[in-house]
C-alpha cells in the first residue's frame, strides 16, 4: 500500500501563490506517477498536473498550463504542486494520487491511491 498525505492549501488572493505538498509514504516502488486533481463544490473531480515518478515528464490541464508547476523530490518522496496566479476558479479541495501503471493519465479512475485533500480558496 501507498499513502499519501497532503499539506500547503489555504486562503489566498487572486493573483497569489501558493505551494502542495505531498508526501509519499509505504510501498513507493508501486509508483509510476503522480497526478494532482481538484474538485470543487458540485463539480466532478478534475485532473490538474501528473509526474512520472523517475522522470521528469510533466502533462498540464489546458486550465493551468503556464501558472502550475508540478515536481518531485525522490529522495523526499514528495511530489509539489506550485500554484502562481490563482484565480477564483482554482477555488477547490486539491488531491494527490498515485498511478501503478504506465502512462502519465487524467481521469480519476486510473489512479490507485488517494490522498485526504486540501483546501485551495483563492478570494477575488
Amino acid at each position: 500500500q501507498v499513502q499519501l498525505v497532503e499539506s500547503g492549501g489555504g486562503l489566498v488572493q487572486a493573483g497569489g501563490s501558493l505551494r502542495l505538498s505531498c508526501a509519499a509514504s509505504g510501498r513507493t516502488f508501486y509508483i509510476y506517477a503522480m497526478g494532482w486533481f481538484r474538485q470543487a463544490p458540485g463539480k466532478e473531480r478534475e485532473f490538474v498536473a501528473a509526474i512520472k515518478w523517475t522522470t521528469s515528464n510533466t502533462y498540464y490541464a489546458d486550465s493551468v498550463k503556464g501558472r502550475f508547476t508540478i515536481s518531485r523530490d525522490n529522495a523526499e518522496n514528495t511530489v509539489y504542486l506550485q500554484m502562481n496566479s490563482l484565480k477564483p476558479e482554482d477555488t477547490a479541495v486539491y488531491y494527490c494520487a498515485a498511478d501503478r501503471s504506465i502512462g502519465l493519465r487524467t481521469t480519476p479512475e486510473a489512479y490507485d491511491y488517494w490522498g485526504q485533500g486540501t483546501q485551495v480558496t483563492v478570494s477575488s
